[in-house]
């Protein structure tokens, strides 16, 4: 049982991707077999410098561990498809002698201009069989121009596969609606197409995993299996992910984050992602939604992959994060949301043991309401910012007929306190309480509002000790004589 993810180093890791490196590691390790990570390299013009090691990086950071791979060898290797390109030409050249492969020497402008005409006239475009037959003269009068060929594949006239999907059931082509096709550029690099079955033959790849956008490539590659000789491996092609109105979820879509590193970077945890991400297009059975790996290898299986389209649901990533969040050492979050204070201006590069022990409690404050790490920003910038920002409910409350009473009483008791900590802000809080005859929201919300700028908020006594004794006075000061 080997299974592989094979990316191509052209960007960031995609949720869409990270979900088939995924589904590909559990069955693997479901069934006690192998997982590699193969990188398809082969498209020059796309390559990103140092994608295809962010991309590891950041599986691993997931938990995706692979057993060979471009960074670890093995014995199937090379695993980039730019140092096997002596292995694929064995095989072009067999194809090219047995005559199931030909050289072409159209240009592409030429097969351009004959792809167009084709659509013209209605027609499903193909490569013309035309091409099949170059004369010796021909061949010879095409290399005076100093035309270099391609390879081309053969299709074979009038003929069915049959790909028996292990998630979608059996899928039928007709090779009449198809053309010949490219096998390897005029570069001597060979297409996708070709490149694949030699690499999952020669690596024993006995599952292929991947997108529902590759179904269409596999009579190709089937043709190719069959032209060599070779029993193809089983295929499963997931179903797409669509965003939340129903659509095909595209890469300038927004409204979603659908890179693994901007997930990272706004402070989810890889836990939360996992199970996250296996439940799209997964389904355990029951009610149950949360799911640590081990447990999830244990349980996963193919057969209840479901065929149709996942839906990415945002709050539910969201939720799922918080979950997670929640169950984490405090010490942990500080760490994770330390970056996202700095960046923001907050807090030094380098904090004093002091320093850091105050954030810690601001993160505690919070621990619980955060989606992410990154939210601590916004909700704790009351505790960093000179400037109040008062929010439209509060500064309804700010009119209120009872304020000026209930926080003049405030700022008598608590300039009066010697030792300043919950249990005595506490006690400050009651004695304006029996002071004015004031409880409830009419006793706190003109506190916190004046303090804090927000109606509603964590821990009234927390806040306020964590803001410290002379910035509430200063502030709730300053709502005394200017209003706001």
């Amino acid at each position: 049982m080997r299974t592989r993810y094979a990316p191509s180093p052209t960007g960031h890791l995609h949720i869409g991707g990270a979900r088939t490196a995924l589904f590909n590691y559990l069955f693997a390790k479901h069934m006690g077999g192998e997982f590699i990570v193969r990188i398809e390299d082969t498209d020059q013009t796309r390559n990103v410098e140092n994608a295809d090691e962010e991309q590891m990086k950041n599986l691993k950071w997931l938990g995706i561990q692979w057993d060979e791979g471009a960074d670890i060898g093995g014995p199937y290797g090379p695993y980039r498809q730019m140092d096997r390109l002596d292995i694929y030409r064995k095989y072009i050249d067999q194809l090219l002698a047995e005559g199931k492969a030909y050289y072409c020497y159209a240009t592409k402008e030429e097969l351009d201009a004959e792809r167009e005409e084709q659509i013209a006239r209605g027609e499903t475009p193909r490569i013309s069989e035309k091409h099949r037959n170059v004369t010796p003269e021909q061949r010879e009068q095409y290399e005076r121009e100093g035309r270099v060929p391609s390879v081309h594949f053969k299709v074979p006239d009038d003929k069915v596969y049959v790909v028996n999907d292990l998630i979608r059931g059996q899928v039928t082509f007709e090779t009449k609606e198809m053309g010949d096709f490219v096998i390897c550029r005029p570069d001597g690099i060979p297409t996708y197409n070709f490149a694949v079955v030699i690499d999952d033959h020669l690596m024993e790849i006995s599952h292929v995993i991947r997108g529902e956008e590759h179904l269409s490539n596999t009579p190709r590659q089937l043709m190719i299996y069959e032209a060599l000789g070779w029993e193809p491996p089983q295929f499963a092609h997931l179903a797409l992910i669509l965003n939340q109105e129903g659509k095909k979820m595209s890469k300038r879509d927004e409204s979603i984050i659908q890179f693994i590193e901007q997930y990272r970077e706004l402070g989810f945890l890889p836990e939360a992602i996992v199970n996250f991400m296996v439940l799209l297009g997964w389904s355990p059975g029951g009610e149950e939604e949360i799911f640590a790996m081990e447990d999830i290898i244990k349980l996963f299986s193919l057969d209840r992959v479901s065929k149709s389209p996942a839906v990415f649901d945002t709050a539910k990533m969201n939720w799922m994060n918080n979950y997670y969040l929640k169950r984490q050492p405090l010490d942990l979050i500080t760490d994770m949301c330390i970056p996202h204070l700095q960046k923001a201006g907050f807090i030094e590069e380098t904090l004093s043991e002091e320093k850091r022990a105050w954030v810690r409690e601001i993160v505690a404050l919070y621990q619980e309401q955060m989606s992410y790490c990154a939210q601590i920003v916004p909700l704790a910038a009351l505790f960093f910012l000179d400037e109040v920002v008062y929010d439209e409910e509060a500064k309804a409350v700010l009119k209120e007929p009872q304020l000026p009473e209930v926080l003049e009483s405030f700022v008598k008791h608590l300039s009066a306190l010697n030792e300043y900590n919950t249990d005595t802000i506490k006690a400050v809080l009651k004695e304006v309480q029996k002071e004015t005859g004031h409880k409830g929201k009419a006793l706190f919300m003109p506190v916190r509002v004046a303090s804090t700028g927000q109606a509603h908020g964590r821990d009234l006594a927390v806040t306020l000790y964590l803001l410290g004794k002379d910035k509430v006075l200063e502030r709730v000061k300053r709502v005394l004589t200017h209003g706001e």
